[in-house]
């Protein structure tokens, strides 16, 4: 209790923890400007893609439906934090709106996490045994572990509501969902160590084991079988999972590694304020690096789904199917155009010695009677 005190009298010295608050609040709302348009389009029409499939529904469309709809979740509660960036750490909205947006934003990040964590189990079962653990990828029993995962994910983050997530700074800024604004709680340390083992620790342990031997089988079989090899397929699908733990790794390490090291070092020591105000920067890095995932998540699909990549590809040539038709029309509609105001110059100027050069063929290509 008395360090969590301290730690709480420590924070309301520190003056200079939001120092780069001209800088952030222009490129926060940039960034998080991009996370919510391409997020937004990338995931809403990989779920576009998706439902078509829903009847003919199997594990990987479960779970892939599920991280769709997590992104897009999301995505909808960026506005707000845009606006807060842009006023550069001030919430106008009140403390049930921001911790609405701070639960979306944890769901979000978790549920992601446990999602691609089934998806890398799953890939793994099918390839690696899929007739021991075939069960597991039953229909029923994935909407089962679906489910489950919301409920963790729930488990995990409902405590925020207890929490207060505002605090009105001394220069008359109200700061929302930000770490300061936790350190009242006692034993924080503790319990996000324990969070980012249970929350990231487990879940990239098992992404890089499942993909490691499901990479080692792949390339395994391609060896064996020199058409699959000349095909270039083995390759490919180990491309797209190497991606896939690309994206992962770089996307939630750094946010997840900065909050344990600060920890770590709040357990020995209590960090100055030049400590804390090195951290809260790089708490804003990071976090915006993890968001990249929610919109980087559509990339991954385009290179490993064929039905997405098909139909981007086909409304990219219907666009321009569309505009080059709109381009020759146009081109078409000011020829004509062209065409008859100098028919009508040739008609109003009969006298001239311009208007004998060809007044048939003129005529002829409007319609009209020819001139002889």
């Amino acid at each position: 209790m008395e360090a969590g005190n301290a730690s709480s009298s420590s924070n309301a010295t520190c003056s200079n923890l939001y120092d780069h608050r001209a800088t952030a609040r222009v490129l926060m709302p940039l960034h998080y400007a991009f996370v919510f348009v391409v997020g937004l389009l990338g995931n809403a029409l990989a779920l576009h893609v998706i439902r078509p499939n829903l009847k003919k529904m199997n594990s990987t469309t479960l779970y892939s439906t599920n991280l769709v709809v997590s992104d897009i979740l999301f995505t909808l509660s960026l506005p707000l934090r845009i606006v807060y960036y842009a006023r550069g750490f001030d919430w106008p909205l009140g403390e049930v709106l921001c911790k609405a947006t701070a639960l979306i934003f944890y769901i979000n990040t978790y549920a992601g996490v446990n999602f691609m964590t089934c998806l890398s189990v799953d890939r793994f079962v099918a390839v690696v045994m899929p007739l021991r653990f075939g069960c597991v990828r039953r229909v029923q029993t994935v909407r089962y572990v679906c489910v489950g995962v919301w409920l963790l994910v729930l488990a995990q983050t409902l405590p925020l509501l207890s929490m207060d997530m505002t605090n009105e700074e001394p220069d008359g800024h109200t700061t929302c969902m930000e770490y300061p604004n936790s350190e009242k709680v006692d034993g924080l340390p503790v319990m996000l160590i324990g969070g980012v083992f249970l929350g990231y620790g487990l879940p990239v342990a098992t992404i890089l084991l499942c993909y490691s031997v499901l990479c080692w089988k792949l390339h395994f079989a391609a060896r064996r079988n020199r058409l699959t090899e000349r095909s270039g397929r083995s390759k490919k699908a180990i491309g797209v999972v190497c991606g896939v733990v690309l994206v992962f790794v770089v996307c939630f390490s750094p946010y997840h590694i900065n909050i344990l090291q600060h920890m770590v070092r709040k357990l020995l020591y209590e960090p100055d304020c030049a400590e804390q105000a090195a951290f809260q920067v790089s708490l804003h890095i990071t976090v915006c690096l993890m968001n990249l995932n929610s919109c980087l998540d559509p990339f991954i699909y385009f290179f490993a789904c064929k039905g997405y990549k098909r139909k981007i590809l086909r409304m990219m040539r219907r666009q321009v199917s569309a505009s080059l038709s709109s381009t020759v029309a146009r081109m078409s509609a000011e020829g004509n155009s062209k065409d008859l105001i100098d028919g009508h110059k040739i008609h109003l100027n009969p006298a001239g010695p311009e208007p004998v050069a060809d007044p048939a063929g003129l005529e002829r290509r409007h319609g009209g009677p020819q001139w002889k």
